[in-house]
């Protein structure tokens, strides 16, 4: 028996080589070459593989005034902060690729949207890694109405489209496109192959048929998801489920999304009858102190169109180690050490022989330069072991040069902040509001050294 001839794809890009190379060429990534079985074309014309063929159905080339641009007709999920983060709701034709750890809620989630949609649409279950009874028994544990829901327990790509020819469902739910695979392939299931093809064979009935695909995947132990890089190219939409699997909340992140904003956030809590909205997410991320204590400083981050208040910790204690130890959890480490020179270059406060250990309550996770300023404010007060004055709330970018920048919608944030109590702001003097808002003082700042000078007279 002749040996099936081999060739090298790189699991990030995609990229295809005879060899295996410790580097791919394409994107320079380090140990990504996977070896897969080369599959030939079934015809001289290379575009009569299914592997080329297009998304969507040819269309003439039309002149862009000529095309009528018409809002995308959304359907809500039943979930309110589910359909936050899709940017409104599903979109017909539209495939959204949600991803997170095991056990996290991704297919409880589904389960749910799915059940509430079932009323009205004609919705399909498709599960490779559950049996029908494992469904049945979660749907009963939820205490959900799956009367109109269907399902099916396949992984064989060709069934899955016939299936959908014949029901002819509104929405479909994959779970999960590593299971599927394809008979026109002779790797196996997960495979860098088979999750392209697959994906985009599905992709493609989507785009033809107007049906909504949604697609579960799964993650790597970076928390990216598994699988080409490519899978994220072909959908519509990138969904991040994030947060601790032993922690009773959970926050659904838009990384991509071609009908609405990226960024957008929804806040879920665990509950015995399934995932439930968070209608005041602020709560989740500020601690309950009876009294004010050294250390502690509440930001306004932006997540997409919402502005959240989350408590940023800081301990500063003498280092006994020959170099002092940078901790930074839900924020990134390297900005810590630059703050830290920042402070000592332009405000004369020296941390070089102390341990530093920054946290963002709640387990979020905090991207935006905007949590600069909260950041130095705890560093400054767990270092003098005195509180910051009761009701303040602090946002702004500090920059090298020890000036403090603007951040942007900084009316909605100081509007969230005084909505939740807070009495006293300090923001970068560019985001300075050009009426007062009720309820909450404003101290304008331009440089850091003026920040904690304003502050001391606030003690």
């Amino acid at each position: 028996m002749a040996k099936a001839k081999t060739n090298y794809t790189c699991s990030d890009c995609g990229a295809i080589s005879n060899k295996w190379m410790g580097q791919c060429t394409s994107c320079n990534q380090w140990n990504t070459m996977v070896e897969t079985v080369a599959d030939a074309a079934p015809g001289n014309n290379r575009y009569s593989n299914p592997q080329h063929m297009s998304l969507a159905q040819t269309a003439p080339v039309l002149s862009l005034d000529d095309i009528d641009a018409i809002d995308v007709p959304r359907f809500g999920t039943g979930i309110e902060e589910f359909d936050r983060v899709l940017g409104g709701g599903m979109v017909a034709g539209g495939v959204v690729l949600i991803g997170g750890d095991p056990g996290i809620g991704k297919s409880t989630l589904l389960l749910q949207a799915l059940a509430n949609m079932s009323h009205h649409k004609r919705v399909l279950y498709v599960s490779g890694e559950e049996s029908g009874a494992q469904i049945a028994l979660r749907a009963k544990r939820l205490l959900i109405d799956a009367k109109e829901l269907k399902l099916q327990a396949e992984i064989q790509l060709e069934k899955i489209l016939a299936t959908l020819h014949d029901l002819k469902p509104e929405v479909v739910v994959i779970d999960s496109i590593q299971t599927v695979y394809s008979d026109a392939l002779s790797s196996a299931p997960g495979s860098v192959a088979q999750v392209r093809e697959c994906a985009a064979q599905l992709t493609r009935a989507a785009k033809q048929t107007g049906v909504t695909i949604i697609l579960v995947g799964h993650v790597t132990k970076e928390g990216a998801l598994a699988g080409p890089r490519v899978l994220e190219h072909i959908v519509d939409t990138v969904l991040y489920f994030e947060g601790d699997a032993h922690s009773s909340f959970r926050l659904v992140r838009a990384i991509k999304n071609r009908f609405g904003a990226v960024n957008e956030l929804g806040v879920f809590a665990m509950t015995e009858k399934g995932l439930k909205g968070v209608s005041n997410p602020s709560a989740l991320f500020l601690s309950q102190h009876d009294n004010q204590v050294p250390g502690s400083c509440v930001m306004v981050t932006q997540e997409g169109t919402r502005p959240l208040l989350v408590e940023i910790q800081a301990l500063v204690d003498t280092s006994h180690l020959p170099n002092a130890r940078r901790l930074s959890v839900g924020l990134e480490q390297n900005r810590l050490a630059m703050l830290l020179a920042v402070a000592h270059r332009h405000a004369g406060i020296a941390a070089f022989d102390q341990d530093v250990f920054i946290n963002a309550v709640g387990g979020v996770k905090i991207t935006e330069p905007a949590a600069d300023l909260a950041v130095l404010l705890a560093i400054n007060s767990s270092m003098r072991n005195k509180p910051l004055p009761r009701g303040l709330v602090v946002f702004g970018e500090v920059g090298l040069a020890g000036e403090i920048r603007p951040a942007p919608r900084g009316q909605e944030r100081l509007r969230e902040a005084a909505k939740l109590g807070f009495t006293l702001a300090m923001i970068p003097k560019s985001n300075l509001p050009k009426q007062p808002i009720e309820g909450i003082k404003v101290i304008a700042v331009e440089r850091i050294d003026e920040a904690f000078n304003k502050l001391r007279d606030h003690e």
